[in-house]
């Protein structure tokens, strides 16, 4: 094999552009090629075996990964490396209906749920939550007497989180918000994606059920509903009533109305995605054990409470024999026995995976270890057909996807039921409801079920169809992902480079490349060269229709249609998806609000010039280099004494800041600025009623370490709970006085508090902006010229936490002094005063008045 060659079927010259994403994605210390890399991950994979079989694995798992066998991307990029990161790319969590602790039912409150999303996406995991357990907005919250802000707010502090979690690997961490279809916000939950920048960091999805579906069917009422009580003033301004099942009906539409909002916003902007729940949960070989509530990010794993993706496809062009034989008057074939063979050597890989990947949260291990769940899928299903003279979009080529589905699921539960008689059955697996009417093993030819009576079955789950990717682009020359046709046979694709640039280069297909190398005239493309967008709607729904029957888990696909697709047919796709027993739906409509997928590039030249404007705008801007983790030692700091008051009374808090020097370039100028990178406030970690605290004090230091600190304050201080308004700070009426500043949570105000501190450090400036590098640069300088020694430097620009916290402690406590002198205020509650933030607003005496800082607004 070539130098930096990946492993391809054919002499085929390897495009750069893979080359690159290879080694930078995937390759470690001085691996150079794909063969490295896969000796690397069969090494570390095959440690899980026994040592006298670990050899003879280990071979046959790298034969296995030369012949079309892949890892998911966690799995190529650190197995054997020695990276503390998992090697599962995404799991489902569950969040609670409390602030902290844990619910009556058991699920963690929202901050121990954030606390546990953050580690898990430090690790490198994905993370899918269903957030319908939080009570809806104006829900009565007994322990304070007040009244719940419900989900959507919670929402944007899970994406806050994510927002700069570069997890291991420098992958960014991705995040699925699922919420039942009769949550008594969903038309909020619906409509929230609508506002420009508010959770880019999540796919959003509704759990939609068949009772649901029927009822929009039939055009009936649907009844939005949820076990917390409404408050008082709620239910007395609505008349609300509680159900028999002890359910309180918040609202009652019409089903079609709420299905009309949901496929509008779909259709507009392409989510909220549809999740079919009550499909998946009837389908599910462990129904009788577990509820599934929610989807991993891309949606082609349906799973429970701490459950994984453990994902590994197979490269169906590699089973090609003679691909494009029909150029010198032949017939390509296609090696069945080859992917059965390859298949269950994938079982037994991704089985082992389960035994050597760092966990992040015990839970999650626990799960694993239980059900043992892994997912075999495939990558380049429509290079294959086109390499084997097949049109996608149609009979044939839906009977080739679903021979393809059916000979990996006959093949992969074999081999499961061999490795239990090896290894043990999984923990809670029981035949009787396993096997029950209904189950996708219900499903299966009669030997495997006997079998499986018999030995047991060593993973509840085994299939899945998930996107592929990187992981096609670096070691499969760019086949077509998962079970998509081609996007296009050519195209432009930008890449985010480690400085923060991006550059454009042009890719190309791989089964368009094979067919110019052997002599085809691409110019004058044959009938089954068909790209995605060359086929309707209902092609790409029969593809998923054809294989879905033989994957126990679902399938990630996107169904694009042109931007003027009618709405009335878009509608109908779901509906059909739904009718044929599909798990979920995600479509793209181009329009523009979110342009093209892909676009066709001009010329190299243009390309070229674009990526080079792109790199002169952001190389090495000091104020966006990435900081993979905190230096080791002391590093300059400051500390802050906060004080606030909440509805429970006054809180005390030190903020503790550290700040590092980082050098970059801007048009060409080095400069050197002193960027904060740690928050830590130092108050009873152990106790879970400060989770919270350490959760968000987490999202701000890699929000920070990720150069967008500025933007993660703005977003917290927004963040609003149902445990009333906090006070501090002051804020300056218009006629001079000053008086105290409301802010919705203890985050925000804790938020405005740093955004104070770092406004002090010159960092950002009195709105909470970031300060561009050039004026930060010029700000260090003159400190530095105005110390006269190390000494003097330390003090005037770098402040010890030790030496320092007395006097920070001491001007802070003044301050609170001034703003707590006022003592308790008797506020009416009203609007949201744009002055000092109360919610105090009221109508006196014919102007709006706020009855927290008297400021006088409208008269009428």
């Amino acid at each position: 094999m070539a130098e930096n060659e990946p492993s391809i079927p054919l002499a085929v010259a390897p495009q750069q552009f893979s080359l690159d994403v290879m080694l930078e994605k995937y390759a470690k210390g001085d691996e150079r090629t794909a063969d490295d890399i896969y000796l690397r991950v069969a090494r570390g994979v095959a440690m899980a075996e026994p040592p006298e079989l670990r050899a003879e694995i280990e071979a046959r798992f790298v034969d296995n990964l030369r012949h079309g066998a892949l890892g998911a991307g966690r799995i190529m990029s650190a197995a054997g490396s020695g990276i503390a990161a998992t090697l599962i790319n995404c799991f489902v969590q569950p969040v609670g209906d409390s602030i902290q602790g844990f619910d009556d039912q058991g699920r963690p409150g929202i901050y121990v749920a954030l606390l546990q999303a953050a580690e898990t996406m430090r690790r490198g995991g994905g993370v899918g939550y269903n957030f319908s357990a939080i009570r809806p907005r104006g829900a009565h919250v007994h322990s304070t007497g007040s009244c719940a802000s419900g989900p959507c707010g919670y929402i944007d502090v899970f994406d806050a989180s994510c927002r700069t979690v570069e997890s291991a690997g420098a992958r960014r961490g991705a995040q699925m918000a699922v919420l039942d279809c009769d949550h008594p916000d969903l038309p909020e939950f619906i409509e929230a994606k609508h506002s420009k920048g508010r959770w880019n960091n999540f796919n959003v999805s509704v759990a939609v059920t068949d009772a649901f579906m029927r009822a929009v069917e039939n055009d009936e009422m649907w009844q939005l509903v949820h076990p917390a009580e409404p408050s008082p003033a709620l239910r007395a301004a609505e008349d609300l009533q509680q159900r028999e099942d002890g359910m309180w009906i918040y609202d009652e539409r019409r089903a079609r109305d709420l299905w009309d909002t949901i496929m509008r916003s779909t259709y507009d902007i392409a989510e909220p995605g549809v999740v079919f729940i009550s499909r998946m949960n009837e389908d599910n070989n462990l129904r009788a054990k577990e509820t599934i509530r929610a989807t991993n990010p891309c949606g082609e794993q349906p799973l429970p409470a701490y459950g994984c993706c453990n994902l590994g496809p197979l490269d169906l062009t590699r089973f090609v024999i003679d691909p494009f034989a029909q150029l010198k008057g032949g017939t390509p074939v296609f090696d069945w026995d080859a992917l059965a063979e390859r298949t269950a050597t994938q079982v037994r890989f991704l089985d082992d995976v389960l035994d050597v990947t760092i966990w992040p949260l015990p839970e999650q291990g626990a799960e694993a270890a239980a059900k043992r769940r892994i997912g075999v899928g495939f990558t380049g299903l429509g290079d294959t057909l086109v390499m084997l003279g097949i049109r996608y979009n149609t009979e044939q080529g839906c009977e080739f996807g679903a021979q393809v589905a059916r000979t990996m699921r006959d093949a992969a539960y074999r081999a499961s039921v061999e490795l239990a008689r090896e290894r043990g059955a999984f923990p809670l697996f029981d035949a009787e409801t396993y096997l029950e009417e209904g189950t996708f093993a219900s499903r299966l030819p009669d030997d495997i079920k006997d079998a499986i009576r018999t030995h047991g079955i060593r993973n509840s789950h085994l299939l899945s169809i998930a996107p592929t990717g990187t992981v096609s682009l670096a070691f499969a020359d760019n086949a077509s992902n998962g079970i998509e046709p081609a996007f296009s046979w050519s195209y432009q694709r930008t890449r985010r480079m480690n400085d923060g640039s991006s550059e454009t280069f042009m890719v190309e297909d791989h089964a368009w490349r094979l067919y110019r190398t052997l002599g085809g005239n691409v110019n004058a493309l044959p009938a089954y060269f068909v790209s995605a967008l060359e086929m309707s709607a209902q092609d790409h729904i029969a593809m998923m229709a054809a294989v879905q029957p033989f994957v126990d888990t679902s399938i990630s696909k996107t169904v694009n249609v042109p931007a003027d697709y009618p709405f009335e047919a878009f509608e109908g796709l779901y509906l059909d998806a739904w009718r044929r027993g599909l798990k979920g739906l995600a479509t793209y409509r181009p329009n523009e609000t979110l342009g093209a997928v892909l676009q066709t590039l001009p010329t190299a030249a243009a390309a070229a010039a674009a990526a080079e404007d792109t790199l002169n705008d952001t190389q090495q801007d000091p104020l966006r280099v990435a900081i993979d983790h905190r230096p080791k030692g002391q590093l300059p700091a400051v500390i802050e004494k906060i004080e606030y008051r909440t509805q429970a009374g006054k809180v005390s808090l030190y903020v503790a800041v550290s700040f590092l020097e980082v050098t970059g370039q801007v048009g060409g100028e080095s400069l050197t600025i002193e960027r904060p990178i740690e928050f830590f406030i130092p108050v009873g970690q152990r106790d879970e009623s400060q989770q919270w605290i350490t959760a968000t004090m987490r999202s701000l230091s890699l929000a920070a370490r990720g150069g967008f600190i500025a933007r993660n304050l703005q977003d917290l201080r927004k963040v609003s709970w149902d445990r009333g308004q906090v006070r501090y700070g002051e804020t300056q009426r218009l006629d001079g006085h000053r008086t105290p500043m409301w802010h919705d949570s203890e985050v925000a105000a804790i938020a405005y508090a740093i955004q104070q501190i770092l406004h002090r450090r010159g960092f950002l400036d009195a709105e909470g902006r970031q300060v561009p590098s050039r004026l930060l640069a010029q700000l260090r300088n003159e400190h530095r010229r105005a110390a006269g020694s190390a000494q003097d430097q330390t003090a005037a620009g770098a402040h010890d936490v030790s030496a320092h916290a007395g006097d920070r402690a001491h001007d802070n406590a003044n301050a609170a002094s001034t703003d707590t002198k006022h003592g308790t205020l008797h506020v009416m509650l009203g609007r949201k005063c744009g002055s000092c933030g109360a919610n105090a607003v009221i109508r006196k005496d014919g102007c709006d008045f706020c009855t927290a800082c008297g400021e006088v607004g409208a008269c009428g």
